[in-house]
């Protein structure tokens, strides 16, 4: 996350109110955007003892609309949309043919024939052309992104703090449920969802009430010791929860076995994009499985450091960082799938030196449901 001098940047509804409060802006994925407000350990440990509000209005959103909507979301989805009642949500993955991630997604059915898929920022312009060009039949495929601003209120004090905004019905809300709601006179779409690991709500709300709903939040959760937070602990605080992030840890050549997300994977919902490739790798095997691991001597496995084992390179880590609420530096790497259970261990080059490593399950942080 680097800012790029000159380059034009795209700016979300909460960009100007970002620098009125002093945040540090970076460019990411095309898009200015905070990295911190204050610093990322601080603002990741509010999220896992508090709340913390994050800006997510860049991630794309692209909706499938008629008679043949849920046919076309089968198709191109590992996941079984079938299965998703109107105010259901599930985590699903757009495969190419060879079974690797066009994308990890988020599926939203919003009626019987209405769908809404929300997409990694960086991949919404690839994403809604591939849409588009495997959707047949009786739907409507739009990149309705433009009409969303989202909102990211995460942490144990979420509810406490959407209660205190004056937002009601939410008690009931399960997780990967959601409801169109009012909220401070916009029409919003709240989730229970989110990418850290804890409790929490998503927000899509219009553009144009983005910035008074941040500041309301933030002014609702002062006394649970909300703040606003930016793309440092989110990140910190998804590798935490091994949430794996698209161009790190999932690309075009991975797969949702290697990756470690088998569960996404509905093979008796009967034909999708990249199944005949999946059912290869199930019968062989994978050649490579994502595991995480902690350091055993001093340093940090970064992204792109090579993993070595008997003197040779056996993978690369993908993502890689100390973990501000574990305080252990952790990561995730592929490596071959005898070095990817718990216990295994293996050596990841730092500054040209071989440091320890040793696979512990994860997800490295697993929030208390009591």
């Amino acid at each position: 996350m680097t800012t790029t001098p000159g380059a034009a940047m795209r700016r979300t509804p909460l960009n100007a109110l970002f620098h009125e409060m002093g945040a540090r802006m970076v460019d990411f994925a095309g898009w200015e955007m905070p990295v911190q407000f204050s610093s990322v350990i601080e603002e990741h440990v509010a999220v896992r003892t508090g709340a913390g509000l994050f800006d997510v209005s860049h991630m794309g959103e692209v909706s499938v609309e008629g008679k043949d909507a849920l046919a076309v979301v089968q198709r191109l989805t590992c996941n079984d949309a079938s299965a998703l009642a109107p105010g259901r949500a599930q985590y699903s993955a757009l495969l190419n043919e060879r079974g690797g991630f066009v994308d990890d997604i988020l599926v939203y059915r919003l009626a019987a024939d209405r769908f809404l898929l929300v997409v990694n920022a960086g991949n919404t312009d690839k994403d809604f052309a591939w849409i588009r060009s495997q959707a047949a039949g009786e739907a409507r495929v739009e990149n309705t992104s433009a009409a969303w601003a989202q909102l990211a209120l995460q942490g144990p004090k979420s509810p406490a703090i959407m209660s205190a905004l004056g937002v009601v019905g939410l008690d009931g809300m399960r997780y990967y449920h959601f409801a169109l709601m009012k909220v401070r006179g916009a029409e919003c779409l709240v989730s229970r969802t989110g990418y850290t690991g804890e409790d929490g709500f998503e927000i899509y709300a219009p553009p144009a009430a983005a910035p008074d709903l941040f500041r309301a939040l933030m002014q609702a959760g002062a006394g649970a010791g909300i703040k606003a937070c930016g793309l440092g602990a989110r990140d910190t605080l998804r590798l935490e929860a091994r949430m794996p992030l698209y161009g790190n840890d999932l690309d075009d050549t991975t797969t949702p076995f290697e990756a470690g997300l088998d569960w996404i994977v509905k093979m008796a919902k009967g034909d999708f994009i990249g199944r005949g490739a999946l059912e290869d790798e199930k019968r062989a095997g994978s050649r490579r499985r994502l595991a995480g691991f902690e350091m055993v001597d001093r340093g940090i496995g970064r992204h792109g450091y090579p993993v070595r084992s008997g003197g040779r390179q056996v993978g690369v880590v993908t993502s890689g960082t100390f973990g501000p609420f574990v305080k252990k530096n952790i990561g995730l790497a592929y490596v071959p799938p005898a070095l990817s259970e718990p216990g295994a261990r293996f050596d990841i080059v730092i500054r040209e030196r071989d440091t320890a490593a040793v696979v512990v399950p994860t997800p490295f942080y697993k929030r208390s449901r009591a």
